[in-house]
């Protein structure tokens, strides 16, 4: 085609803000960390319009297909604030995987969603090279995603994640509730840390209180307050899915948003009432170092942070020894936080500091 000096400048992509090479560059960049997360059923293989996973070849016969996503929330700001973006990808992959788990499901793969203004492909490098790790950890395959350049959507520097990971069970092994009922012991698996929920007033604590997070931690002189606050959160699968597949669990909550109080009902039939004892397990210095800076009532602490348990299970009372010699085997801290008691549908959490109770409300809030 001709060109008329005389004529309208012509716009290009790059003029408005997106670069289709930066986009080819990070996908090429990324191509080794995806084909490391194969595994059987899952080729890892990038640049189709989707991606193939074929259960049979993950040795599955009759399986029920369980799905789930999930992001990271506030903590992303505080990674981005902070200049710490190799370890937020593996918190998109375990608040994805833990809830699979929970209905007995064994992740197989995930797709990711990375969005930013302008794409800075060191950065994203970092982010992909944790959800592949986080990947890696819950054996599932990196099998697709997206990265959206968006200019005028995003303050310089920022980016969002979301993460959409497909798991399997086989057909009547599905983890529903069903089997839980009034004597059965509760145990709780620690977490590693916050994990991924209650950054936001973490964040407004740091500002407030004027934290220099990258000094010692007040509670730990010989670790950064930063790391303190952006260990990733914690992978439940490799340790989980044998005892899951053994039968001796009756129901698992993964404890997010909402804490212990309103995570717990989440996974009760009518009638059973989870009876939490708060002085069972000591609170991480973290946890405590929190509280104290914010003042923060022990209830508002149960309902917004883990509070050091990360996973619930639900179990009968002559299965706890051997479930807890074998979850300390493959890593976990165990601890026998309470029981399941007859009652309206729900969770009390009672200890020296007082009694907190919440009904199972979840349903009505989120689905109604």
């Amino acid at each position: 085609m001709s060109s008329d000096k005389s004529s309208p400048d012509s716009y290009t992509y790059a003029q408005a803000g997106v670069s289709i090479e930066a986009g080819n560059a990070l996908v090429k960049a990324i191509g080794p960390l995806v084909k490391a997360t194969a595994r059987p059923g899952a080729t890892s293989e990038l640049g189709g319009f989707g991606g193939f996973f074929d259960p049979r070849a993950a040795g599955y016969h009759d399986p029920l297909l369980v799905a789930a996503n999930d992001g990271v929330g506030t903590k992303l700001k505080l990674a981005i604030d902070s200049g710490r973006h190799d370890s937020v990808g593996v918190d998109l992959v375990a608040m994805c995987v833990n809830d699979l788990i929970v209905q007995g499901a064994e992740p197989l793969f995930f797709l990711d969603y990375f969005a930013t203004g302008k794409l800075e492909n060191g950065i994203a490098e970092q982010v992909v090279a944790g959800i592949a790790e986080g990947c890696k950890i819950a054996g599932c395959a990196l099998i697709g995603g997206e990265t959206a350049e968006m200019p005028g959507m995003y303050a310089p520097g920022d980016y969002d994640l979301a993460g959409f990971c497909v798991g399997a069970v086989e057909r009547g092994e599905q983890l529903t509730g069903d089997k839980v009922a009034p004597g059965q012991v509760l145990l709780g698996l620690t977490s590693s840390g916050i994990h991924s929920n209650g950054y936001s007033l973490v964040r407004r604590l740091a500002a407030d209180k004027g934290w220099k997070l990258d000094r010692p931690a007040l509670f730990d002189s010989d670790r950064l307050l930063i790391d303190h606050l952006i260990e990733p959160t914690r992978i439940y699968v490799a340790s989980l899915m044998p005892a899951i597949r053994s039968g001796k669990i009756a129901a698992m909550a993964h404890i997010t948003g909402g804490g212990l109080l309103e995570n717990i009902p989440r996974v009760l039939p009518a009638g059973a009432h989870a009876q939490v004892d708060a002085d069972a397990w000591e609170q991480p210095r973290l946890m405590a170092f929190l509280q104290a800076q914010g003042n923060i009532e022990p209830e508002e602490m149960a309902r917004t942070f883990n509070c050091g348990i990360g996973m619930v299970l639900a179990v009968e009372a002559d299965a706890v020894a051997a479930l807890t010699a074998q979850l300390e085997a493959a890593g976990e801290t165990v601890l026998t936080i309470g029981t399941i008691a007859s009652g309206e549908k729900g969770c009390t959490v009672r200890g020296s500091a007082g009694t907190w109770s919440a009904k199972a409300e979840w349903e009505a809030a989120h689905l109604g």
